[in-house]
């Protein structure tokens, strides 16, 4: 869940900034005076929805390896780091792509996190509770699955999926900002204040409301990595790590470990729709209907 969360999270950001600038720039002034001029708009949107998805998706290392603290392995100081890096320099090998980065971040709690901007220029960290608490052949499944997410273009996927939501969010918010200054007094710029709040204001509510969609592709894209880590070092294996995973997440996360946990999927009604995973008993069943060897 790491990686969409600060994924979603960073996107968000980005955009709202390049919303500020058009505005202080006089972008948003010139689309005002285009009139009904649809299709600019639409270029605009464009525009700026990718940047704020492919921006977020060039810097996914970076920002996960700061947010996380995390230290990437250069030269093993144990048999345990040099077990993980000829563990991951193995399934990598076995899903076709280049070696990516490893690092350990400090956490009590089992978890794990693949990010990155291409498959061959990723990076895979676990958690020290997870090194600590899981078998190596439970940690090989939790690596073989977020390997998985690499080879599958995961976070590439998301990123087109959250350039296109973007679009449609800085299109809307700028429509109904333009049907809410039209019915208000506005300078002759055609750049009123009920506009430029408008558009900030629903494109932050549209863009939370939009996070649903990604989080509904991401909940698919993770029974996927699971049935790629079940290829990678076996069915029983995934499915042990993830009744692992589930215990050790029987007690609630800390409030500030909560949005991170690689477990997620718990919760109900609405609360379901904002989760990145799907709840791990489902996980385990999916597993479980897999033909064998499949």
């Amino acid at each position: 869940m790491k990686r969409i969360f600060l994924f979603v999270l960073t996107n968000l950001a980005i955009v709202l900034v390049l919303s500020v600038v058009a505005q202080l720039t006089g972008l948003d002034a010139w689309l005002a005076r285009q009139g009904s001029s649809l299709t600019a708009l639409l270029v605009f949107s464009a525009f700026f929805g990718f940047s704020g998805s492919l921006i977020s998706l060039a810097a996914s290392k970076w920002i996960a390896v700061r947010a996380m603290g995390v230290r990437i392995i250069e030269q093993p100081s144990s048999a345990g780091e040099q077990w993980l890096l000829d563990t991951v320099h193995a399934l990598a090998a076995r899903a076709g792509i280049g070696m990516p980065q490893v690092g350990i971040f400090e956490s009590p709690q089992p978890n794990a996190f693949a990010t990155g901007p291409r498959r061959d220029n990723a990076l895979v960290a676990v958690s020290s509770g997870l090194f600590a608490s899981m078998q190596r052949s439970e940690i090989e499944a939790v690596l073989g699955h977020e390997i998985t997410h690499v080879a599958n273009g995961d976070m590439v996927t998301m990123a087109l999926i959250q350039g296109v939501v973007n679009t449609f969010v800085i299109f809307l918010a700028r429509i109904v900002g333009n049907i809410v200054d039209r019915s208000m007094s506005r300078d002759s710029e055609g750049r009123g204040a009920a506009y430029m709040i408008t558009v900030l204001v629903t494109q932050l509510v549209l863009g939370i409301l939009a996070s649903m969609i990604v989080m509904w592709f991401s909940r698919r894209r993770e029974f996927r990595a699971d049935a790629g880590g079940a290829r990678l070092a076996g069915r029983d294996r995934m499915i042990g790590a993830l009744q692992r995973l589930l215990a050790a997440h029987d007690d609630p996360l800390p409030a500030q470990m909560a949005a991170f946990g690689i477990a997620g999927g718990e919760g109900t009604g609405l609360r379901r729709l904002f989760m990145s995973h799907p709840p791990i008993e489902e996980r385990i069943e999916a597993l479980r209907a897999l033909p064998p060897g499949a």
